[in-house]
């Protein structure tokens, strides 16, 4: 067997000895001595993984070739299914099994048994949801043989790699983990690789937050004013996903070819829920939940501040945060095939939560159907984005609104539902502490859910002080909150993955796409022969009362689910007359033409009307479509609200010189955030400033940042609000990437719609010590110029000709374990950046930003890629950070400065083409097989 050239071999070292070379390793950073540098060296290598020469691995039949290119990304070569994945699942373990372990520990609710008491509170309620008790349901009742053979074969490569290799053997940071906790890793199984699709499902899930945050505006807003932060969708401007067909009144089914007349009437109830979305009660006298709800504020916020305990693996919730997809027919691009780009926005992280890699079956048999590329999570087998041989496909989150929380009037064990008491059911869970003694908590459970509520002291007295009308229940000790949301209930989405990893035209791909419950997402399709194509997929609830915005009453039985959107009447299109298919968190389709509700709270459209635009203007200037000009549609950096609210700046009359030297840099500038733009730093600051002034400072605590304070009228004081004496000290009690304003496009549309009328009372603002009220648009906006001024010259310096975006929007990627919470050592060897970006708030490069916490990006394109459909081997792709989990690994971050540079790397797929580029070879081989 020839030598490994990549790692040193492994040895089993004893516990000491790993301790005193991470000691080393630490001294060697801080200190830069040489010879603790030589020591450094030897403790990182020594769980670089093997990429050269032959490994004997257990239950292979036959050998496996693992072809890397020189960033690392490796090709499998197979030939039998069962090997492909037992090999995916020893390839990844070699480079990802940190994140690996971290990733299933949370998804069961175990973060104690490796980070010790600090984690308590989030496993406790990760085991209230029961993500891994869902996941083994899954595996014992829905899946199928064939899923459970491939998911077995996965995860017995994934322990073929742990075998007899110690912790620090595997990666640095359980060296690290050990100064502190003799955890040691345990055998993989598939329900650990099923349990992932609960986090992913979970960071996608909805409208969670804007249920909780319209019911805690309540206290200080009107619901006209809340009306006013949430406007409607606005379909006159920007278009949604489908833009043709509906549900045909003959067949019942969606048809996307069916003409206007032929569809059945959009505007009819169709067991989509008549309510209003107050959460108001009917038929039982059971009142209003809307009252109630205005009283939950302190304690939804605790449920808010307990959702953002747990670790968001996809990213902050928030307008901004989505995806972006588009495929091209043939007709309008230079290949004569369709272009299909994909890039999901989700939160930034070491190393990135895709992972790149291709599955090739070397001949095509019955036992052996894959020849699929694409980007996979570490953790799960097979290909989550990407293509085969005969179709490409990407993802974007569709933001269906899939989970409400129930407002439960709770006695002992029972809860009320249309006047009778159903009893409570109930589990015990163990949690186990690393350094700590183990703590049981109880999970109780209604017909809607669990009682999210248990899992924090404000919430367990719900409704103490809420204002409910004399017709609803007593409230006792409080309400309880419930959580009803789709992915609680098994489901096939594990299923899905692997049929769309083999499906060969549109009729397959949707018949595995019906299978993709949770989370729903928004599926694009192209294949060789030249189709393009749309699916809305997913489990997505139909309710009797209500529209899943608010509350709702538990105990009024009108307000349960009644059932789910059948999927042959979810929307899709096939080579529509157009040409090409947008998504980007849009609106799937026209609310006035289709009969049942999908979400009230869709993005609103502003990446995806630019990505239209872009397109239309090619298409109508007589042009076609490159792979160049699809690379450059992904990184357009154009901001709609600067282009709508720069020119109003620019009339304000500026009299301060200094200002006004800012002012000067919005003249000319053509609305787009390059990294080196001064215009888009000002125009940022000043936007951020205007929120402030016009909502932010108006809003309950609960949704402010936290530790920022101001003088504020109290929410049930009658004095105006320039009496300075009348005002009380309030602080912000929000997660800086999560608080409101956040700046999205959301925000877009409320102030366009403010614009015209330049007295509104949004524009007030009350005086200051130091500043008059303002009572006009114009006032408003003249103030946040100069506030912005000033903040840009602390940040930036006082000479505004130096001022770059850039240096206000970066990226600095953070290992989510250790280099996010651990000591700064750890943080120094773990972490990298910052990236200087451009980019911003709802651009199609949506290098995201929460306006109400600052500037540094929150979540970002994770990967580009653009796929040549049928010329495979002309498709690019690129990955936020690299293939490899190891800190000191050449491909740790191997990819950065080309994703922040908006570039692309080639993708080779046929296997003359992977050939070409292979840096590395390494022979997987059954034991007491010879390797030639």
């Amino acid at each position: 067997m020839p030598a490994n050239t990549t790692a040193s071999s492994p040895k089993k070292k004893k516990g000491r000895r790993a301790r005193l070379l991470v000691l080393v390793l630490v001294l060697a950073l801080v200190a830069g001595v040489g010879y603790g540098a030589y020591w450094s060296i030897s403790t990182v290598r020594a769980s670089f993984p093997q990429t050269t020469g032959s490994i004997q691995l257990e239950g292979l039949g036959g050998q496996v070739e693992v072809k890397r290119d020189g960033y690392g990304i490796p090709q499998i070569y197979a030939d039998s299914d069962e090997d492909l994945f037992r090999a995916q699942g020893f390839v990844q373990a070699q480079d990802r099994f940190w994140e690996m372990d971290v990733r299933r520990h949370m998804t069961a609710g175990r973060l104690s048994e490796m980070f010790g008491p600090g984690q308590v509170e989030t496993d406790a309620f990760l085991r209230t949801l029961g993500w891994r008790r869902v996941a083994q349901q899954e595996y014992d009742t829905k899946l199928s043989a064939e899923t459970k053979k491939y998911l077995q074969a996965y995860s017995e490569g994934v322990n073929a790699y742990l075998k007899e290799r110690s912790a620090e053997e595997i990666s640095v940071e359980y060296a690290a983990l050990s100064f502190t906790n003799d955890y040691k890793p345990e055998p993989w199984s598939p329900v650990d690789s099923v349990a992932w699709l609960k986090a992913m499902a979970w960071d996608l899930r909805g409208n969670m937050e804007d249920e909780i945050d319209r019911s805690l505006l309540t206290s200080r807003l009107s619901e006209k004013q809340i009306k006013d932060l949430y406007p409607s969708y606005p379909f006159d401007r920007n278009k949604p996903i489908v833009q043709e067909g509906g549900i045909s009144q003959v067949t019942g089914k969606f048809d996307p070819a069916a003409k206007p007349s032929d569809l059945a009437d959009g505007s009819t109830d169709a067991n989509t829920g008549t309510g209003d979305g107050t959460g108001t009660g009917t038929g039982d006298g059971t009142g209003s939940a809307a009252n109630a709800a205005s009283g939950l504020n302190s304690q939804l916020s605790a449920l808010s501040d307990t959702l953002e305990a747990i670790p968001s693996l996809l990213g902050p919730s928030g307008n901004g945060i989505g995806s972006n997809s588009w495929v091209v027919s043939g007709s309008y691009t230079t290949t004569g095939k369709p272009l299909l780009a994909n890039d999901p926005h989700l939160a930034p992280q070491l190393p990135s939560i895709w992972y790149q890699m291709g599955l090739h079956c070397r001949e095509a048999s019955a036992k052996c159907r894959y020849d699929v590329a694409g980007y996979t999570f570490s953790g799960m087998p097979g290909v989550i984005i990407g293509h085969n041989q005969d179709i490409a496909w990407g993802f974007t989150n569709l933001g269906a609104d899939v989970t409400d929380l129930y407002l439960e009037k709770l006695s002992g064990d029972s809860y009320l539902v249309g006047g009778e008491e159903k009893q409570l059911t109930t589990r015990k869970e163990v949690i186990k502490v690393a350094g700590g003694t183990s703590k049981t908590i109880t999970v109780r459970s209604t017909g809607h859910g669990p009682l999210v509520s248990d899992r924090s002291d404000e919430l367990e007295k719900v409704g103490e002080k809420a204002p409910v009308s004399n017709a609803a229940p007593d409230r006792g000790a409080g309400y309880g909150v419930a959580l009803q949301w789709t992915a609680l209930q098994p489901g096939n989405t594990m299923d899905a993955v692997f049929e769309i990893d083999r499906a060969s035209d549109f009729q397959s791909f949707r018949k595995a796409a019906q299978k993709f419950e949770v989370p729903s997402q928004n599926l694009i399709y192209a294949d060789t022969d030249g189709n393009i194509g749309y699916q809305a997929p997913g489990r997505i609830p139909v309710r009797a009362e209500g529209d899943g915005s608010m509350p709702a009453p538990g105990w009024d039985p009108a307000y349960k689910w009644t059932g789910y959107v059948p999927f042959d009447e979810l929307p899709y299109e096939y080579n529509p007359d157009r040409g090409y298919v947008v998504t980007a968190n849009q609106a799937v389709v026209d609310a006035e033409k289709y009969p049942y509700l999908i979400t009230k709270d869709y993005g609103y459209g502003a990446r995806s009307q630019r990505i239209n635009d872009l397109i239309e203007s090619k298409i109508q200037g007589g042009g076609k479509i490159s792979t160049e000009d699809m690379r450059t549609m992904q990184t357009d950096n154009s901001s709609e609200i600067a282009k709508l609210l720069t020119p109003y700046l620019l009339k304000i009359d500026v009299s301060d010189p200094y200002v006004r030297e800012a002012q000067k840099l919005l003249e000319g500038w053509d609305y787009t955030q390059e990294p080196d733009s001064g215009a888009a730093a000002y125009f940022n600051a000043v936007w951020r400033n205007v929120l402030k002034l016009a909502f932010g400072n108006k809003l309950p605590k609960e949704l402010r940042v936290e530790g920022e304070c101001l003088s504020v009228r109290p929410a049930d004081s009658t004095a105006p609000d320039d009496d300075l004496e009348e005002r009380v000290r309030e602080c912000g009690q929000r997660d800086a990437d999560s608080a409101q304003p956040d700046g999205g496009d959301r925000w877009f549309e409320v102030v366009r719609r403010l614009l015209k009328d330049e007295d509104n009372a949004w524009w007030q603002s009350p005086r200051t010590r130091t500043e008059k009220a303002t009572d006009h648009r114009d006032e408003l906006l003249g103030r946040a110029m100069v506030d912005a001024r000033w903040e840009l010259t602390a940040e930036l310096g006082k000479d505004a000709s130096s001022w770059s975006w850039g240096r206000l929007h970066q990226l600095t990627l953070k290992n989510q374990t250790l280099g996010t919470d651990g000591p700064g050592f750890l943080q120094f060897m773990l972490n990298r950046g910052p990236w200087n970006l451009g980019g911003g708030e709802a651009a199609v490069n949506a290098t995201g930003w929460n306006a109400a916490g600052g500037y540094e990006v929150v979540w970002v394109p994770s990967m580009r890629m653009v796929v040549n459909v049928g010329e495979w081997d002309e498709s690019r792709w690129v990955n936020l950070t690299g293939a490899s989990g190891h800190a000191y690994s050449a491909h740790y971050t191997d990819q950065t400065e080309k994703w922040a540079d908006g570039e692309l790397l080639d993708w080779a797929y046929s296997a003359d083409a992977v050939s070409a580029g292979t840096s590395d070879t390494l022979t997987l081989h059954p034991p007491g097989q010879s390797v030639p």
